[in-house]
């Protein structure tokens, strides 16, 4: 599987891995505990089987939309099928537009079957993940606000990127030119 993801600027991406240190320090569940030097806070926007050169060709004009203002709107806890403590971002009418145009970039060569639905534009919910954990209810009656720095006002989408779940590969994906 591919992701297609927004990775954040350097100065709000410092203060997602501070919140990730602070929960592990904690005991919690954290996105500091994977290791892998793949890990960054990052955006997730859809999911295929292969990036096809139509899907690639649009995603170069989202790219070319970057850099892109956000801002975060406080925490938010999902038990979908994990638990998944995160920063929620607000979705204006420009991050929405964006997420729409991926999805649909990824949904016109993609069976509709190998797409996650929870990135359906009508069901998406745009945040950037502090900690995960297949125990139910890992976050839930923790003082965890307590433990965690405010999010940053003001944050950046920067870098579009690709994830290849299968082999650990990143691939930025650029603008045309």
């Amino acid at each position: 599987m591919r992701t297609v993801e927004l990775l954040l600027d350097e100065a709000a991406e410092l203060e997602v891995r501070e919140a990730w240190r602070r929960l592990a320090d904690a005991g919690l569940p954290s996105q500091a505990r994977h290791r892998s030097p793949t890990n960054s806070p990052h955006l997730t926007l859809a999911a295929c089987p292969e990036l096809t050169a139509p899907i690639r060709w649009e995603l170069a004009e989202v790219a070319a939309a970057l850099p892109l203002p956000v801002r975060f709107t406080g925490v938010v806890r999902f038990e979908r099928p994990t638990s998944v403590l995160a920063w929620a971002l607000d979705l204006d009418s420009v991050l929405a537009d964006l997420h729409r145009r991926v999805w649909e970039a990824v949904a016109s060569d993609t069976p509709p079957a190998a797409l996650n639905p929870f990135h359906q534009p009508s069901r998406w919910s745009p945040h950037i993940t502090l900690g995960r954990t297949r125990r139910a209810g890992a976050f839930t009656g923790r003082r965890v606000l307590d433990l965690l720095p405010a999010p940053p006002l003001s944050v950046r989408l920067v870098t579009l990127r690709s994830y290849d779940t299968e082999t650990g590969a990143l691939e930025v994906l650029q603008p045309r030119l």
